[in-house]
């Protein structure tokens, strides 16, 4: 079951999860920026949706078949100098409330380092606040 994460809980590091390996959708409040400038007043709302991908998925390749399935979903608080997990589920009956970005394309966020990095997201204000309110009855 989806459940929001306490401050006391182990943080997560934003930045290494967007790097991550899997294939990922990221809706954003607004554009990402997680350089965390402390002369900057950052605040963003970020969820990431994992994707599993099944045999036969496409992958970024041209003509593929098979599913692309959403298997687990975090999200994200971004605030001044740090950014804390707000949320985390991998329960499948949660994942399916969840709208999927479908609208996501190539996009560039720059993380913690500095680094630019191009992932495939959407910033939807609209998208942010559904998924908060979904949150709270999870």
């Amino acid at each position: 079951m989806g459940h929001i994460l306490d401050q006391f809980m182990n943080p997560v590091n934003l930045s290494s999860i967007i790097q991550l390996p899997q294939r990922k959708l990221i809706v954003s409040l607004t554009d990402i920026d997680l350089t965390l400038k402390a002369d900057r007043d950052i605040n963003n709302i970020i969820f990431i949706l994992m994707i599993k991908e099944s045999r036969g998925s496409a992958g970024g390749r041209g003509g593929g078949s098979g599913m692309r399935k959403i298997e687990k979903i975090l999200g994200f608080k971004v605030e001044q100098n740090n950014d804390k997990l707000i949320f985390e589920t991998n329960n499948e009956a949660d994942i399916e409330k969840f709208e999927i970005p479908y609208s996501a394309v190539a996009q560039d966020i720059v993380l913690n380092s500095g680094e630019k990095y191009v992932v495939q997201g959407i910033v939807d204000p609209q998208m942010v606040r559904n998924y908060l309110e979904l949150v709270k009855e999870l």
